[in-house]
């Protein structure tokens, strides 16, 4: 009975190169890590080392400074003949690693601030060399499916890693083993990433790199379709920094409990985050799969839909005398479909609009919008958590608007990508 639902399993799944799987299961045991910590780490900079939401929102937007940063230099990196793809992805893992082992040890704001300063420059240099790798290797027709197999990858960690976060920290009251275990998981991608990953970058005569650093850049900034694309791309990382800084802590401090208190456990907290991975794990490829009938245009506008519905029911849960659980939990499963919708459509659509010799610049500005919207989001959040509880529970109906923002862009898009098209025939 097994071998046959495997067998079929494998016939329904595309025929990728080797590399793409050994690279999912390296992103597996990073992203491990970063369960651990991901939703955590709001929660006990703020009620155990008693800083304000505004300064740990301050904090985690510091990352996204220095990942600006190093998603430039990751990608002209990731172009060049010398660093490539694995040089640059190796650099990323030892950096990340140095910052979650900082973030361990931090016990003021100024150590918060170094650790994510130290962790954003790693994940700056990681995003455009992991998304250039899957593009290289994978036929344009898979490569949707590449990369959702590849976000199914981090998905299944992170959601591993919530649970035994979970666990841990109800077991031992220690939020810093957290940060120690994120860091051995970069050391063990480290280790995947030298043993397994070959370079995939084959430069061809006049590359880009001739090109002046900065001329690449330009060119890339040049093309139209990505100009809108990264309007696009800024707003819906936003939504996504809400996920990871905002909404622990609005459920943590923020839900109506019982006898009049306010917060979910830590317990019921893992139990909301596990359920969005799940539902985000089983869905990623059934819906890589749906949306490949659609363009990249409409498949986005999907996802903008999605964030709306999603918005409107955590602001019934925190409104809500009553069920106030069901309602997080379905604005979580909202949230896990947007999500599984926007990050392989977005990672093809750069893949598709990408010449081979500039991708690491295509995917390094792509990378800059989670920067861009890392920056915005944590920050937002926390200044709206100290607000009046007005502001606060309204701010997630604020965020279900602005989806109407999105939609009008993305057809504005659809538009663009239509004429180059015709253009180009």
């Amino acid at each position: 009975m097994t071998l046959p639902f495997l067998s079929r399993l494998a016939s329904w799944l595309p025929k990728f190169n080797r590399q793409v799987w050994i690279l999912a299961s390296g992103r597996f045991l990073s992203e491990l890590g970063t369960g651990f910590t991901l939703f955590y780490a709001p929660i006990f900079f703020v009620n155990q080392l008693d800083l304000s939401t505004t300064a740990v929102g301050l904090a985690l937007g510091s990352a996204s400074i220095s990942g600006i940063f190093g998603r430039i230099l990751g990608g002209y990196a990731v172009d060049s003949s010398f660093w490539g793809r694995r040089r640059t992805l190796l650099l990323s893992a030892a950096i990340s690693a140095v910052g979650s082992f900082v973030l361990a040890a931090s016990f003021d704001f100024v150590t918060l601030i170094i650790g994510n300063l130290i962790g954003g420059m790693g994940a700056g240099l990681y995003w455009p060399a992991t998304e250039a790798v899957v593009a290289d290797i994978t036929q344009p027709e898979h490569q949707r499916e590449a990369f959702a197999l590849n976000r199914l990858a981090d998905n299944l960690g992170l959601g591993m890693g919530i649970v035994l976060g979970g666990i841990l920290v109800v077991a031992t009251k220690s939020y810093r083993a957290l940060f120690a275990i994120d860091a051995i998981s970069f050391v063990l991608f480290f280790g995947v990433i030298f043993v397994a990953i070959q370079e995939t970058y084959r430069p061809q005569k006049n590359a880009v790199e001739k090109m002046l650093p900065f001329s690449s850049w330009m060119t890339a900034l040049g093309d139209r379709r990505l100009q809108v694309f990264i309007s696009i791309n800024i707003i819906l990382t936003t939504y996504i920094s809400q996920l990871q800084s905002t909404l622990p802590v609005y459920f943590k401090n923020y839900i109506p409990g019982q006898n009049g208190k306010f917060g979910f456990t830590e317990t019921i907290i893992s139990g909301l985050f596990t359920w969005h991975l799940i539902l985000a794990v089983i869905s990623q490829l059934p819906v890589a799969k749906i949306l490949n009938k659609l363009s990249h245009a409409r498949a986005l506008m999907v996802s903008s839909m999605l964030w709306a519905v999603g918005f409107i029911l955590i602001w019934r849960a925190g409104i809500s005398s009553s069920g106030n659980l069901y309602w997080a939990a379905m604005g979580l499963a909202a949230f896990a479909l947007a999500i599984v919708s926007y990050t392989p459509s977005a990672s093809a659509l750069i893949s598709d609009i990408a010449p081979s010799s500039q991708r690491g610049v295509y995917f390094s500005l792509n990378s800059l919008c989670w920067a861009v919207g890392y920056f915005i989001g944590p920050p937002l959040g926390g200044w709206v958590l100290d607000k009046p509880r007005i502001f606060v529970d309204n701010f997630w109906l604020g965020l279900a608007l602005s989806t109407s923002i999105t939609i009008v862009i993305l057809r504005y898009l659809g538009k663009v990508m239509a004429d180059v098209g015709r253009n180009r025939e």
